[in-house]
């Protein structure tokens, strides 16, 4: 029997939605290549229209896209141009989403609650997608909901590093700011030299979104440097709270680092007004000039997102880029 082979080396296609241009071209400038030629645009009824505008055929597509206010739009557009390319028959594509949609509604708080990151994970899944990768997920169990590989990227060591340069170890308080994120809190003081650990007690009505009210801190902060960290940042109520709550316990100053700068309404007044030394945070959302404040740092995540693609495709691991801990 005769047999025909194909003789051909892997390619790797960048394909980027509208919701975050910047990121984007920053992960093709880290990678020395270029986002691939896209047609999209809005009917007049809201319907999206996407096209590749090259052939993609037999390519390794990475799907990027931010997910920022109005979010269900973006996640549309991203499943649709999933959806495109699988049917221009990219032989493989993954979801990059460094801002995992729905990722708060991971499990039911009370009877007839929706898992809708479960139910982002299969919408995924049915447009075509063979992998995802994230940056810190608010949950990590979220990686279980996607049939197939996920990629958890952490910005820890980004967002711990440059704080390193910013205030003395042997002085740094690392602050949870509720029970529920104290695991991260260790990484967080494994990363600062085992700096110790502080949490914040609130309590939260599930009737009421984004409403959180901080009570009292857990731990020895007092004349000490407090680095308060999240997975995001909302409306910034619950964090700027916390701030006053560690003033009033006897902090030094307090810093506040979170990946996600979400910055809904109120929040870069909240933040700003807070009391914090400084804000950290980075670009995996965008994060528009009416939402700057003096006391906001953003670090660029592209660099990190950028090798991860790189090591998923020459099938290299993601892990080693955090010492084994991804």
């Amino acid at each position: 029997m005769s047999e025909i082979t194909a003789h051909g080396e892997k390619k790797l296609v960048l394909a980027a939605g509208r919701a975050h241009p910047e990121l984007a071209r920053q992960i093709a400038q880290e990678l020395g290549t270029e986002l691939l030629p896209i047609d999209a645009y809005d009917f007049a009824n809201g319907e999206i229209y996407v096209r590749s505008a090259e052939s993609v055929r037999g390519t390794d597509a990475f799907v990027i896209q931010a997910h920022p206010a109005p979010l269900n739009n973006w996640l549309m557009e991203q499943l649709i141009m999933i959806d495109s390319l699988k049917r221009a028959s990219a032989k493989r594509i993954t979801v990059v989403s460094p801002f995992y949609p729905y990722a708060r509604q991971d499990k039911k708080g009370r009877g007839r609650e929706p898992i809708s990151a479960r139910l982002v994970a299969d919408l995924y899944k049915t447009a075509g997608a063979d992998r995802i990768m994230s940056v810190d997920l608010h949950t990590s169990q979220i990686q279980g909901f996607f049939d197939g590989p996920v990629d958890h990227l952490m910005a820890i060591p980004l967002l711990a590093d440059y704080i390193r340069t910013r205030v003395s170890a042997d002085n740094i308080t690392v602050v949870s700011p509720d029970t529920g994120r104290v695991r991260v809190a260790e990484q967080w003081a494994e990363r600062l030299g085992g700096a110790p650990l502080a949490f914040v007690h609130k309590s939260r009505d599930l009737t009421m979104p984004n409403q959180a009210v901080s009570k009292t801190v857990v731990g020895q902060i007092e004349g000490r440097t407090c680095v308060l960290i999240d997975d995001m940042i909302d409306t910034g109520g619950t964090i700027s709270g916390a701030v006053q709550v560690l003033k009033n316990a006897g902090a030094k100053d307090v810093i506040i680092a979170a990946t996600h700068a979400v910055f809904s309404g109120p929040a870069a007044q909240r933040l700003s007004e807070s009391g914090a030394r400084e804000v950290v945070v980075t670009d995996t959302l965008p994060i528009g000039a009416d939402k700057m404040f003096p006391e906001l740092t953003v670090l660029s995540i592209a660099p990190l997102i950028a090798r991860a693609i790189r090591e998923v495709f020459d099938d290299g691991s993601v892990t080693s880029l955090f010492d084994g801990n991804a």
